[in-house]
């Protein structure tokens, strides 16, 4: 039993020499194990998101004409632009930002625009047209989204 319980106690020794002799290795020659290496590594900073940029425009009214009777559209439309100077353009040009909306609101119908696929495909249509040049000499501005923050139809 005696010889037993020292044969143990040598195994363990030899053991943990052979962990310690690795450790102290692995230490000089600059290898460390992965748990190691990210303990000792700063957090990665989280990614910069940039700040959307808005454009909100006046609310719109415009008639909307029925097969039995016309309705009044309200709508108060907000841009999301990719950048500044799309921004500074809607500002420059919002006469005829103004005037391209209306036309393509008032040429909805009217049970169109009552259903969710209706009002996207109003929202994609208003869209392609700001993002036609407003001049020969400029590019379109880059409307990222349409977003309506108020639809009235009464």
């Amino acid at each position: 039993m005696l010889r037993l319980l020292k044969f143990i106690l040598l195994l363990i020794v030899i053991i943990g020499a052979s962990v310690g002799g690795t450790m102290l290795f692995l230490n000089r020659t600059g290898m460390t194990s992965p748990a190691a290496q990210t303990a000792n590594t700063p957090p990665a900073a989280p990614p910069v998101v940039p700040a959307p940029i808005f454009a909100e425009l006046e609310p719109f009214t415009v008639t909307l004409y029925g097969e039995t009777r016309n309705r009044i559209l309200y709508t108060a439309i907000t841009l999301r632009l990719a950048d500044e100077p799309s921004r500074k353009q809607i500002q420059d040009y919002m006469p005829e930002v103004r005037d391209r909306i209306l036309k393509v609101l008032s040429a909805q119908e009217l049970a169109r625009i009552q259903t969710p696929d209706g009002r996207l495909a109003l929202s994609t249509a208003i869209k392609n047209e700001l993002s036609r040049p407003f001049a020969t000499q400029l590019p379109g501005p880059q409307v990222s989204d349409v977003l309506f923050t108020a639809f009235v139809v009464q």
